[in-house]
């Protein structure tokens, strides 16, 4: 491979901004340099951002491509690669596809069936088949409220790529779905139940956690054990989970619904990810805390783009914006990410990293994508 060399750029470093060019070399970081210089046969960026490609620790994007309308079961490899394609455009070069394990098979009312394990096999062959645009690894959301969550856990090992397992419980009246009202509407809307057939499912859920959820806890726990996964906790919303969560050995958690649940993250040394779209749209959908009071108080360590990939990188802008320091802002969607899971190869401008760097142009409060480099190669 040739060298490619970006220049004329406002470097987005670990912990500063300055003005240079980076040297991609054999897929990896082989030189940053200060100055406004554009040496021979280099790309003039034109005092663009150049920062490390995003990484996106929590997608449910695919499930849009794999289901683009209510009952439509789109061709997987299609839709895998659509998203694949979709998450390069808007800078994201390191994803962790979020697959739900665990699955209600006897509900008369909101049942849903195993999917993880047959996904993950066409994610990984098509990877393995080089038909991918950038690095995609698993994250297993283990629905500790459903039936089957241990057997569907077993079929995972440690080849699968299975980087994070996060703990969800989505037991009515707990967590995010602490206001009945707000699950009604969710559920009612996107399984057009009665009320009547509403009220069953909550009874079934409830009934189902409290004989279940414990086991199905422990089992996750030692399942992402084994298959050397970073462990997430999802939801918490009082100090006492937390503190579970931190007895589990969490690495970051998802989405805390409330000031006193990040507080204690931070107090157990657990990272705070909130959402992108939260912080874009002013608010949670759920009518939980807001990101951008966590990020106020000094409690917001990571961002996830949820259900919304172009949000990552304009709400890392809006960050850097607010806090005044670019390189902070940054920081969320790429060198925290990173250590939350362990990467230690990538999330960072700096000579010897993976060469995942993306070019960004300011249009008012976002960003657009100019160019897009995995390893060193333009995607």
């Amino acid at each position: 491979m040739t060298d490619t060399i970006l220049a004329n750029a406002r470097l987005i470093l670990p912990d500063e901004e300055i003005h240079g060019h980076l040297v991609l070399r054999e897929g990896r970081i082989a030189e940053i340099g200060h100055g406004r210089s554009i040496p021979a046969g280099a790309i003039d960026c034109d005092g663009d951002l150049v920062m490390p490609g995003l990484i996106e620790l929590h997608t449910d994007n695919l499930e849009r491509h794999i289901e683009p309308r209510p009952g439509v079961d789109w061709p997987h490899a299609s839709a895998i690669i659509a998203h694949d394609a979709e998450l390069a455009s808007v800078g994201i070069t390191t994803v962790f596809d979020a697959l739900r394990v665990g699955s209600v098979v006897t509900s008369n009312t909101a049942g849903y069936g195993e999917y993880a394990r047959a996904l993950a096999d066409e994610i990984l062959d098509l990877r393995a088949k080089g038909a991918l645009r950038i690095s995609h690894f698993l994250h297993l959301r283990a629905e500790i409220c459903s039936q089957t969550l241990p057997e569907e856990m077993a079929k995972f090992g440690p080849h699968d790529r299975v980087g994070v397992v996060s703990l969800m419980d989505h037991t009515p009246g707990e967590r995010q779905f602490r206001d009945i009202s707000k699950l009604r509407d969710y559920v009612m809307g996107k399984k057009a139940l009665t009320d009547a057939e509403f009220d069953q499912h909550i009874a079934e859920q409830q009934a189902l956690r409290a004989r279940v959820g414990d086991l199905h806890e422990a089992t996750a726990v030692a399942e992402a054990r084994r298959y050397g996964a970073v462990l997430a906790s999802h939801d918490d919303t009082t100090a006492p989970q937390v503190a579970v969560s931190a007895g589990h050995g969490c690495h970051f958690a998802e989405f805390p619904t409330t000031f006193e649940a990040a507080q204690a993250c931070r107090d157990h040394g657990i990272r705070v990810m909130m959402g992108a779209p939260n912080l874009i749209r002013g608010g949670s959908h759920s009518g939980n805390i807001a990101a951008s009071e966590l990020a106020e108080a000094d409690l917001l360590d990571i961002l996830s783009s949820d259900y919304v990939p172009s949000s990552l990188l304009s709400a890392a802008i809006a960050l850097g914006d607010g806090w005044g320091d670019m390189a902070r802002g940054i920081a969320t969607v790429t060198q925290a990410p990173a250590a939350a899971v362990g990467l230690a190869d990538r999330g960072r401008l700096a000579p010897g990293a993976r060469a995942d760097v993306i070019r960004v142009t300011r249009i008012g409060r976002t960003g657009a994508l100019r160019g897009v480099w995995v390893q060193g190669r333009r995607v």
